[in-house]
């Protein structure tokens, strides 16, 4: 069997180097979680307060989740590594024929 040398030679620093990796990779996944919970708490709030039109509110969470989206695709789905790129073309693309799908219809019906 062939024996699966590492490119610096010495498994020592590879296995620190992961770990440090790995370490790093957890660290964001548990910022962007807690991000994400202290955004969920904050609409919630912004539709319990009575003070928040409706007008204010419903842009208001839009945004949250919108900004939750991409920290689930760039830290949960870690779409930020090398190698997705495939991936990440076909998600924008999909968001993007989406959007035009969205103002096309909205300026049929609104115009």
């Amino acid at each position: 069997m062939a024996n699966q040398q590492s490119s610096s030679g010495n498994p020592s620093v590879d296995t620190e180097y992961r770990r440090k990796k790995n370490a790093e990779e957890m660290r964001y996944q548990i910022v962007s979680f807690t991000l994400m919970i202290f955004l969920t708490i904050v609409s919630f709030v912004a539709v319990g307060y009575e003070g928040f039109s409706g007008w204010f509110t419903v842009p208001f969470i839009i945004l949250l989740a919108v900004i939750q989206v991409v920290f689930q695709l760039y830290y949960f789905m870690h779409m930020s590594h090398k190698g997705h790129e495939a991936p990440s073309l076909f998600l924008y693309s999909g968001v993007l024929v989406g959007a035009v799908t969205i103002l096309a219809f909205s300026t049929i019906i609104w115009w």
